[in-house]
Protein backbone atom coordinates (compact mmCIF):
# COMPACT_ATOMS: atom_id res chain seq x y z
CA UNK A 1 0.00 0.00 0.00
CA UNK A 2 1.30 3.58 -0.64
CA UNK A 3 -0.17 6.92 -0.72
CA UNK A 4 1.94 9.55 -1.83
CA UNK A 5 1.41 13.57 -1.63
CA UNK A 6 2.77 16.08 -3.95
CA UNK A 7 2.57 19.32 -5.11
CA UNK A 8 3.70 21.41 -1.55
CA UNK A 9 5.57 23.99 -2.00
CA UNK A 10 5.70 27.64 -0.86
CA UNK A 11 3.35 30.12 -2.25
CA UNK A 12 2.86 34.04 -1.78
CA UNK A 13 -0.42 34.95 0.68
CA UNK A 14 -3.36 34.95 -2.20
CA UNK A 15 -1.65 32.54 -4.32
CA UNK A 16 -2.63 28.84 -5.37
CA UNK A 17 -1.10 25.67 -4.82
CA UNK A 18 -2.82 22.14 -5.99
CA UNK A 19 -2.31 19.29 -3.92
CA UNK A 20 -2.21 15.76 -5.32
CA UNK A 21 -2.39 12.13 -3.65
CA UNK A 22 -1.65 9.29 -5.39
CA UNK A 23 -3.05 5.66 -3.76
CA UNK A 24 -2.07 2.28 -4.57
CA UNK A 25 -2.58 -1.28 -3.48
CA UNK A 26 -5.73 -0.84 -2.17
CA UNK A 27 -9.14 -0.75 -4.07
CA UNK A 28 -8.88 3.39 -4.12
CA UNK A 29 -12.79 3.95 -5.40
CA UNK A 30 -13.97 2.32 -2.31
CA UNK A 31 -12.31 4.46 0.36
CA UNK A 32 -13.21 8.08 1.73
CA UNK A 33 -10.29 9.98 0.96
CA UNK A 34 -9.22 13.09 3.02
CA UNK A 35 -6.95 15.82 3.53
CA UNK A 36 -5.56 16.76 6.91
CA UNK A 37 -2.65 19.36 7.86
CA UNK A 38 -0.56 19.90 10.93
CA UNK A 39 1.13 23.43 11.88
CA UNK A 40 4.31 23.37 14.07
CA UNK A 41 2.74 23.23 17.64
CA UNK A 42 -0.36 22.01 16.53
CA UNK A 43 -2.99 19.00 16.51
CA UNK A 44 -3.33 17.71 13.19
CA UNK A 45 -6.73 18.39 11.91
CA UNK A 46 -9.41 17.49 9.00
CA UNK A 47 -9.27 19.63 6.43
CA UNK A 48 -11.46 18.35 3.68
CA UNK A 49 -12.90 14.73 2.81
CA UNK A 50 -14.46 13.30 -0.02
CA UNK A 51 -16.87 10.17 0.24
CA UNK A 52 -15.87 7.16 -1.70
CA UNK A 53 -19.26 6.22 -3.55
CA UNK A 54 -21.63 9.26 -3.62
CA UNK A 55 -18.54 11.94 -3.63
CA UNK A 56 -19.87 14.47 -1.21
CA UNK A 57 -17.44 16.51 0.08
CA UNK A 58 -16.82 18.36 3.37
CA UNK A 59 -14.66 21.16 4.77
CA UNK A 60 -13.33 22.79 7.60
CA UNK A 61 -14.97 26.35 8.37
CA UNK A 62 -11.15 27.39 7.71
CA UNK A 63 -10.96 26.48 4.52
CA UNK A 64 -14.62 26.51 2.98
CA UNK A 65 -14.88 28.53 -0.12
CA UNK A 66 -11.15 28.58 -0.79
CA UNK A 67 -10.13 24.81 -1.07
CA UNK A 68 -11.60 22.35 -2.99
CA UNK A 69 -11.26 18.85 -2.72
CA UNK A 70 -11.71 16.45 -5.38
CA UNK A 71 -11.04 12.85 -6.50
CA UNK A 72 -10.42 10.90 -10.00
CA UNK A 73 -11.16 7.24 -9.44
CA UNK A 74 -9.56 6.15 -12.82
CA UNK A 75 -6.49 7.06 -11.73
CA UNK A 76 -6.51 6.82 -8.35
CA UNK A 77 -5.91 10.39 -7.15
CA UNK A 78 -7.47 12.92 -4.75
CA UNK A 79 -6.80 16.32 -5.45
CA UNK A 80 -7.02 19.40 -3.19
CA UNK A 81 -7.25 22.84 -4.97
CA UNK A 82 -5.97 25.50 -2.61
CA UNK A 83 -6.99 29.10 -3.68
CA UNK A 84 -6.05 32.46 -1.48
CA UNK A 85 -3.82 30.70 0.39
CA UNK A 86 -3.13 32.43 3.98
CA UNK A 87 -0.02 32.45 6.07
CA UNK A 88 -2.35 30.40 8.57
CA UNK A 89 -2.45 28.10 5.99
CA UNK A 90 1.27 26.52 6.82
CA UNK A 91 1.42 23.31 7.38
CA UNK A 92 2.33 19.71 6.82
CA UNK A 93 -0.52 18.46 4.79
CA UNK A 94 -1.31 15.00 4.74
CA UNK A 95 -3.80 12.37 2.49
CA UNK A 96 -5.69 9.71 4.30
CA UNK A 97 -7.52 6.53 2.84
CA UNK A 98 -10.30 5.39 5.11
CA UNK A 99 -12.74 2.38 4.61
CA UNK A 100 -15.06 1.16 7.81
CA UNK A 101 -15.67 -2.61 7.60
CA UNK A 102 -19.15 -4.37 8.25
CA UNK A 103 -18.05 -4.56 11.87
CA UNK A 104 -17.28 -1.09 11.83
CA UNK A 105 -13.81 -1.08 12.22
CA UNK A 106 -11.71 1.30 10.90
CA UNK A 107 -9.09 1.00 8.49
CA UNK A 108 -6.66 4.16 7.48
CA UNK A 109 -3.47 4.35 5.42
CA UNK A 110 -1.69 7.66 5.45
CA UNK A 111 0.96 9.52 3.26
CA UNK A 112 4.01 11.22 4.28
CA UNK A 113 3.02 14.78 3.95
CA UNK A 114 3.78 17.24 1.89
CA UNK A 115 4.92 20.71 3.14
CA UNK A 116 2.81 23.67 2.16
CA UNK A 117 4.41 27.24 3.37
CA UNK A 118 3.05 30.46 2.86
CA UNK A 119 4.84 33.72 3.22
CA UNK A 120 5.26 36.95 1.65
Amino acid sequence: VQVVESGGGLAQPGGSLTLSCLASGFTFSSYEMSWYRQAPGKERESVAVVTSTRRSTNYADSVKGRFTISRDNAVNTVYLQMNDLKPEDTAVYYCKARRVGLLGKANDYWGQGTQVTVSS
